[in-house]
């Protein structure tokens, strides 16, 4: 008959975050939902001192104690500990480490926190995205000098995706849209030119692009914004403003993002 824990508090040790346990255990909880829990997660807990103190803690508030412990030596004692207290306890690592030390044929590393180095990745590329997000179309001009790329171009030139993509990759990007006729924002020239790339279409392709956005709004009339010769004029005062600025240019038609993005790296020397 297993003991009853009286107050649902579960203790949870790591030499490390602890975050993956958490959501381990957090998940496992989705089947007692009628069952309220308190989890205490604690991390970075390296020594058999502070073992000892939390299960003092533990052992007060009848809890349920869970370990991960990349370190065998400090599992064992924390699983001894647990025994001769009569306190529940589960090891959530030690078993998987076993397992894939069998398989592999060497011992695993012990280093606590390694996960969280590979996740250290994780959270810069969504950083990149968020700030892309936030970038996108010149909605926050004041960010630009924190931009490791700045796109620029007219309406419907890829800016967007090619910034999402971009960001995925980890790269913090803005764009801003060039707009003929409308004064170009003072921050954009206060960028770094050899951050700045320019993406332009064939006129013919542009055109057929704004057609179909325009015709997705449903707007009739025809105006400048799909005229050929106003969209020509407004590529060749593009190509003017980019060659006098010194920023790079890019080409799109005809790529795919994957290789559009390729060139501006290539082109901007961030590979």
């Amino acid at each position: 008959m297993p003991r009853k824990i009286d107050r649902n508090v579960f203790f949870l040790l790591s030499d490390a975050t602890g975050e993956t346990a958490e959501a381990i255990l957090t998940a496992a909880l989705t089947q007692f939902r009628d069952d309220k829990v308190n989890i205490r997660r604690i991390s970075h807990v390296l020594s058999q001192g502070q073992v000892n103190k939390l299960l003092d803690e533990a052992e007060d508030e009848h809890a349920l104690v869970f370990f991960t412990f990349v370190d065998r030596e400090l599992a064992t004692f924390t699983e001894n500990e647990c025994r001769s207290r009569s306190i529940d306890c589960l090891d959530l690592i030690s078993p998987i480490l076993q397992k894939l030390a069998h398989f592999f044929g060497h011992s695993p590393k012990g280093m606590p926190g390694l996960l969280h180095e590979v996740g250290e990745e994780y959270f810069h590329r969504v950083e990149a995205m968020e700030f892309a997000l936030k970038n996108d179309d010149g909605q926050t001009l004041s960010h630009l000098n924190e931009a490791n790329i700045v796109l620029v171009g007219l309406s419907r030139t890829s800016k967007t995706p090619l910034s999402i993509y971009l960001s995925c990759r980890g790269w913090k990007v803005a764009n801003v849209p060039l707009v003929k006729g409308i004064t170009t924002p003072p921050a954009l020239f206060a960028v770094d030119p050899k951050n700045v790339a320019c993406l332009f279409l064939e006129t013919a392709t542009l055109v057929e692009r704004r057609q179909a956005r325009v015709k997705s709004m449903g707007v009739a009339k025809s105006t400048d914004y799909i005229d050929y010769d106003a969209v020509k004029d407004e590529l060749r005062w593009a190509r003017s403003l980019c060659r006098d600025r010194g920023w790079a240019v890019v080409h799109v038609d005809g790529k795919s993002v994957e290789e559009t993005a390729h060139e501006v790296l290539v082109k901007l020397n961030k590979k």
